[in-house]
């Protein structure tokens, strides 16, 4: 067993401080947690000592995509760039992630990650677990279907298909229900599906409802048969209540979510995960990095609804998760500065720490489908923590500096121990 000793346990659920704390961990496991009278030290057969630093739970991001991207013109990169190459950049924003203190983190949508993810949990790849969703569906003229090049090199089942763009491709309900059999062949963790249009697609626009009702509830049903759940890219208000009124269990983006749909996600008890970073970074990075003026137009659009928006369906009491949307690059959305959406929560939003820590950790643990196994500090739990040099209660944007995360534990397995050491 190890012992974590000298600690400031960080306490998400009850939002304090356990001073003079300890943490026993058990292989992958939390085996006791409390003060320094209340666990047992005898069984320890490693001690670390974390010279009175907080420890909280490892970081999470509900909604991402390792892609391998250094680009921001996604148009000509994956077709000029081997998927090899994009395989091998995955890696190195693994190792960043894991950098960052991130020990879990859902890929909403691609064939990298369902890869990498045996290769992380073999200890191949230093990085945070994945929580993979693979090829995701959309219908034709979706948000999935790449609208400048042709089909055949769009749908993952294409013998021509291009593995950079790869999404499954459906229209009508029986053909819904066989392309999410397909992704689950596929080993998907969850289910990824489009509702709505979105802003890096060319011809759609955000507000554009995609899927019917019918087809909605017949991927929702084929994912629930095989204890999986759907996470749905849903932008315009519409999409946002088709999903949600199908069983979706996770609303990614919810730009323009109105009243209907956030008491629908209360009432569904779905978990909402706004992206607020990508926004941030396209209209501040957009123009820079080569983004497509269609996408700059169809951003400048959203983000008058995108954050106001976000402030009342969490004031109404909707269950937020932090997601990044970032999907890799040099300048921007780049992976190892995720914790900019845990900031965007506070300086936007207006949440308390505590909160946007909250949705971080618990409510991101829930969007990963990983609720009640990690997220938190308490016996049982996978050991998933960092220890932090400074208060992310008192200054969240501590978790934005690299250097300040001298630990990172996922699974008991030690990704990062820079501790310093008599």
């Amino acid at each position: 067993m190890l012992l974590i000793d000298n600690a400031r346990v960080l306490d998400v659920k009850k939002g304090r401080i356990i001073e003079n704390a300890r943490i026993l961990v058990d292989g992958r496991y939390i085996a006791d947690v409390g003060t320094s009278g209340e666990v047992d030290e005898s069984k320890a057969e490693k001690v670390i000592d974390a010279g009175g630093r907080v420890v909280m739970p490892g970081l999470i991001d509900a909604h991402m995509h390792l892609s391998g991207s250094r680009s921001g013109d996604l148009i000509k990169e994956p077709l000029l760039v081997s998927y090899e190459t994009f395989v091998a950049r995955a890696v190195r924003d693994l190792e960043a992630l894991a950098e960052a203190g991130f020990t879990t983190v859902v890929d909403a949508g691609g064939l990298i990650a369902l890869g990498l993810k045996q290769a992380v949990e073999e200890g191949t790849v230093n990085g945070p677990r994945i929580v993979a969703a693979g090829a995701p569906l959309s219908q034709t003229f979706g948000h999935g279907d790449v609208h400048y090049l042709p089909i055949e090199l769009v749908d993952a089942r294409s013998p021509h298909g291009l593995r950079q763009f790869a999404s499954l491709i459906c229209d009508g309900v029986d053909e819904c229900r066989k392309a999410a059999r397909h992704a689950l062949r596929m080993g998907s963790d969850f289910i990824k599906i489009f509702t709505t249009g979105g802003v890096m697609s060319q011809r759609d626009r955000p507000e554009y409802t995609q899927f019917t009702l019918e087809e909605i509830k017949a991927i929702v049903e084929e994912a629930s048969a095989a204890g999986r759940f759907v996470h749905a890219h849903a932008e315009g208000d519409k999409g946002i209540v088709n999903a949600l009124q199908a069983g979706v269990k996770v609303i990614a983006h919810a730009d323009m979510i109105d009243e209907t749909g956030i008491q629908l996600a209360i009432e569904k008890k779905a978990v909402v995960v706004p992206t607020l970073s990508v926004s941030e970074h396209i209209l501040t990075y957009g123009r820079e990095l080569g983004l497509p003026e269609w996408a700059l137009e169809k951003e400048g659009f959203l983000f008058k609804y995108h954050v106001e928006r976000a402030r009342a369906a969490w004031r109404a009491g909707v269950k937020m998760a932090t997601g990044t949307d970032f999907w890799g690059g040099v300048k921007a959305f780049k992976h190892g500065d995720n914790a900019l959406e845990i900031v965007l929560f506070v300086e936007k939003i207006g949440m308390p720490a505590i909160e946007a820590l909250r949705a971080a950790t618990i409510n991101a643990a829930e969007a990963a489908g990983l609720g009640g196994q990690t997220g938190s500090l308490e016996k049982g739990m996978l050991a998933d923590l960092i220890i932090v040099d400074g208060n992310p209660l008192e200054n969240p944007r501590v978790l934005l500096k690299k250097e300040k995360i001298l630990f990172v534990m996922r699974s008991g397995a030690i990704l990062k121990d820079k501790l310093p050491k008599e």
